[in-house]
């Protein structure tokens, strides 16, 4: 087992909501087992994985894999593949993909979002720069492509249609909203897009390589869609929180960086009628501009996190986590339905 493996259990457990083991069910127990195993399969070979025929791509392309992650989409997959054979070589393959195509995604958004630091250690386009960090992450792409194409055609056309998702929230983000569009529900459409999808993707993928029954599919699918924009819309809260020691974000990095966030949606649409939504908008507007005035902003940030615009971006997430656990009404009760249901509860919770 990896060095790591005790501590992954625990982490394992917490984020899949089960109890200690001291504590758990036989069968919850078998679970956690079965799914650490697979990760450290996964672990121990997604540095092989990226290794080319160069250097600089060695280093480049390892560079965020080594500063860490929580392995979430992988976890995911192997929990789904429990409804089925479990933790197979093809399932270990797929989840190695979905990593490494996260993986890949990471490089280019820090580079779109002009991101200073990624998993605690300076962005790869700040370390290289943006030639060199796009282009690892092409070389990262590329190679998830290969590990999915090793699995079938169905797999490629897994692959091809999330990449496709991907790039387009990516591209959507990036251009805003057309005229005569809801804005919030082209940012929602985003949130679905560019991180729902691949955790979609990453369900889907456990239920397809595991033999499960085929029937479970599209309800891991609308699951794993639905959660990822809970989760999104949680991130979206987390940036406005004043214990940056504890989210490890300085409040308002996201709204200072330009990123559209559902709070900031939220106020904009109450200061069309509210005075005093208009002043605070225009107090962030203006301190997201100028570097010059960061108290002002900094207060402007903490006010917006006491807003009614948070609250309701709160209650949105739940609603999001909610449905997306209602998706799983097919699934059959036991360890493997639960630890979903708490997956996405522990989601929403992340912000108290």
């Amino acid at each position: 087992m990896n060095p790591s493996a005790p501590t992954r259990g625990s982490s394992l457990s917490k984020q899949l909501g089960l109890a200690e083991r001291m504590f758990a069910t036989p069968e919850t127990k078998r679970l956690l087992s079965a799914i650490e195993e697979g990760l450290d399969a996964v672990e121990a070979s997604l540095a092989a994985e990226l290794s080319f025929t160069d250097d600089l791509a060695d280093a480049t392309s390892r560079y965020l894999l080594e500063a860490g992650g929580k392995r979430v989409r992988p976890m995911l997959l192997l929990l789904t593949a429990q409804l089925g054979e479990g933790a197979t070589d093809d399932v270990v393959t797929a989840a190695k993909a979905i990593e490494i195509t996260h993986l890949a995604s990471l490089y280019h958004d820090d580079v779109m979002d002009h991101a200073d630091r990624r998993r605690g250690v300076p962005s790869a386009h700040t370390v290289w720069g943006n030639s060199i960090a796009i282009l690892t992450g092409d070389l990262l792409f590329a190679r998830a492509s290969n590990l999915m194409a090793s699995l079938g055609e169905g797999a490629i056309r897994l692959q091809a249609e999330t990449f496709e998702r991907l790039v387009l929230g990516q591209l959507h983000e990036t251009v805003g909203p057309k005229e005569g569009d809801d804005p919030r529900a082209h940012y929602i459409q985003v949130l679905a897009d560019k991180t729902g999808s691949l955790i979609a993707a990453a369900a889907q993928a456990g239920v397809i390589f595991s033999n499960a029954p085929a029937e479970y599919e599209a309800a891991v699918v609308e699951y794993g869609e639905k959660v990822g924009v809970a989760f999104q819309l949680v991130d979206d809260v987390i940036d406005l929180s004043t214990a940056p020691e504890q989210t490890g974000k300085v409040p308002g990095t996201d709204i200072k960086a330009g990123v559209v966030t559902l709070p900031l949606l939220i106020l904009r649409e109450r200061a069309a009628d509210d005075a005093a939504s208009a002043v605070l908008l225009e107090r962030i507007e203006r301190g997201a501009k100028n570097d010059d005035d960061t108290a002002d902003f900094d207060l402007a940030i903490a006010e917006l996190r006491a807003h009614p615009a948070t609250a309701d971006t709160l209650a949105e997430a739940h609603r999001w986590a909610r449905e997306a656990v209602e998706a799983l009404d097919v699934l059959p009760k036991g360890p493997i339905k639960n630890a979903l249901t708490r997956f996405a509860d522990s989601i929403v919770e992340r912000s108290s």
